[in-house]
């Protein structure tokens, strides 16, 4: 079982096609020139150790020689970092000062994707933009509840070995793909009402209900790629979950 396989035109409708800077976000490139990619972070809750984590989403996502990746490791620049160059921005952290990045900082990201430019997020990422919930949740698709749990609910399974299971075989991301062990955080933390399509879950060992691990959406004209595997350096290297974050990656810059 999982979500109902539907789209939605998610948040605001583009107005002018115009970003802060005056261009649109970067076009898919040509076969002889790489997507440009950003990985934002810098921050993460204890137990998330992104300066270790994200040299290995970065050697997963250049894998794919299409594409080459950027890291901005300083949340405090996002408001002012000019996105247009990029195919895609992949979040790669979870903030814990509201002011940082900050408003600025979420409707620059926000605007990107709605003027066609591409977005992944990767595990604590559903909690990326907490002090903004309400209009995070459009652009993510599902968000993190919260630290504190709400009756009855946990934010996962303990660490351990679960099944991820690809649940649409049809799906650019996940066509050719086969389900896949992992070692990681089987997140049971997300909520949200946004419509998405999931192409991957796993069953929790706890209560046996199932949860999503990865989903894809679109916001304005761009296009959303949400996995909440990654918790460390071995789930990113495990040939499945660098799959999708790879091919992930890859469909939110414009690759085919």
């Amino acid at each position: 079982m999982h979500a109902p396989l539907n789209w939605t035109l998610a948040g605001l409708v583009m107005a002018t096609g115009i970003t802060a800077s005056g261009a649109a976000p970067a076009a898919p490139p040509d076969a002889a020139e790489p997507a440009r990619v950003l990985i934002v972070t810098g921050e993460d809750h204890a137990g998330h150790r992104w300066r270790e984590t994200t040299p290995a989403l970065q050697e997963a996502i250049e894998q794919d020689g299409r594409m080459k990746v950027d890291v901005l490791d300083d949340l405090t620049k996002v408001a002012a970092t000019d996105l247009t160059p990029y195919a895609s921005v992949v979040l790669h952290f979870k903030n814990y000062d509201p002011k940082v990045p900050g408003r600025a900082g979420f409707d620059n990201l926000k605007r990107f994707v709605e003027q066609g430019g591409g977005l992944v997020l990767v595990h604590f990422a559903c909690g990326a933009f907490e002090e903004f919930k309400d209009e995070f949740e459009p652009l993510a698709g599902r968000v993190w509840f919260g630290a504190r749990p709400p009756q009855g609910r946990r934010q996962h399974d303990p660490h351990g070995e679960f099944k991820g299971e690809i649940t649409e075989v049809d799906h650019p991301i996940t066509r050719g793909m086969e389900s896949f062990t992992t070692v990681d955080e089987l997140y049971t933390c997300l909520e949200g009402e946004t419509p998405i399509m999931v192409l991957a879950e796993a069953t929790s060992k706890v209560d046996g209900k199932v949860y999503p691990m990865a989903f894809v959406l679109r916001f304005g004209e761009g296009k959303v790629f949400h996995c909440v595997l990654g918790h460390d350096v071995r789930s990113l290297r495990n040939e499945g979950a660098a799959a999708l974050m790879r091919r992930g990656t890859g469909w939110t810059a414009g690759l085919e």
